[in-house]
């Protein structure tokens, strides 16, 4: 393979999805260049845009931020963002996590990370929770607890559907016991929410695991999965010298848990938007 001809061929390509008046800025970003991490192949980013950040060779799904998600998913001008203004601190006083936090912060342009509103996909008032893997891995701690709670709360009162995408690290370290109580906050607020009769949906994302893995992320009424995506508490070889057994290959990834029913469906994301719109349709409002 000639780097030069391939190169040749990304801004070929490159230049039929970037109009000339595009800002200079937008055009170097565009023009950023990934490495598939599965085929091992090179893709721009302003390429990837067309195909919702997945590898057009291989079907690899990169992660994506909130922002993005709700683009993909959501129909335009529809969503409406609540709870902004929760951010999470420092309660344990952690040494340099507010350094941590503000670093995310300036990164992600988000407070905290996850980000929940309410807005319609296909045409049906949800609420939509979306976790942001770019802000310390998505971890959860109190502020994102608060927020998950809290919009469980909301669609339980407007008798909406809750759509939560998950990403997840697990608990925030930094937070102790106090990240871990939001698995339990968090699964009773799904718990009302089921309870009034409302659907509730989950998409799991690469990765989702830990706490988030454990508590809301697994208590969908129907269980969605990216392809790929990892799935789990702990990690393989955590669990291989706990119980000292040798684990089937890609056990933890979406298409296992499918095959053994903790899945419902695995779902591309080009697909999502419609097969979402399609559940909430079936289910009504509740």
């Amino acid at each position: 393979m000639d780097p030069l001809k391939e190169n040749k061929k990304f801004m070929t390509r490159l230049k039929s999805v970037i109009r000339t008046d595009t800002p200079v800025e937008k055009i170097i970003r565009d023009n950023d260049v990934f490495i598939c991490p599965d085929c091992g192949r090179e893709n721009v980013r302003g390429l990837l845009k067309e195909t919702y950040f997945v590898c057009p060779q291989c079907g690899h799904h990169y992660k994506i931020s909130a922002r993005a998600r709700v683009a993909y998913t959501v129909d335009q001008g529809t969503f409406r963002e609540i709870s902004r203004a929760i951010s999470g601190g420092n309660p344990l006083g952690f040494p340099d996590y507010e350094e941590k936090l503000a670093h995310a912060r300036t990164k992600t342009g988000l407070r905290e990370a996850v980000v929940t509103g309410t807005g319609r996909i296909g045409g049906t008032k949800a609420v939509i929770c979306i976790m942001d893997s770019r802000f310390m891995m998505a971890s959860m701690g109190m502020a994102v607890g608060e927020k998950i709670t809290r919009a469980c709360e909301y669609a339980t009162r407007k008798r909406l559907p809750v759509i939560i995408f998950c990403a997840s690290g697990g608990a925030r370290m930094q937070e102790g016991i106090l990240s871990l109580f939001q698995m339990a906050k968090t699964s009773a607020a799904v718990a009302r929410h089921g309870e009034s009769g409302l659907l509730y949906i989950s998409v799991m994302t690469d990765p989702t695991t830990g706490g988030v893995s454990a508590s809301f992320a697994s208590l969908g009424d129907i269980t969605v999965a990216e392809p790929g995506a990892l799935i789990g508490f702990a990690g393989p070889r955590v669990i291989e010298q706990t119980i000292n057994q040798e684990l089937p290959a890609g056990f933890q990834r979406a298409e296992f848990q499918r095959d053994h029913g903790f899945v419902d469906l695995i779902v591309e994301r080009k697909d999502m938007k419609e097969k979402l719109a399609l559940l909430l349709r079936l289910h009504g409002k509740g």
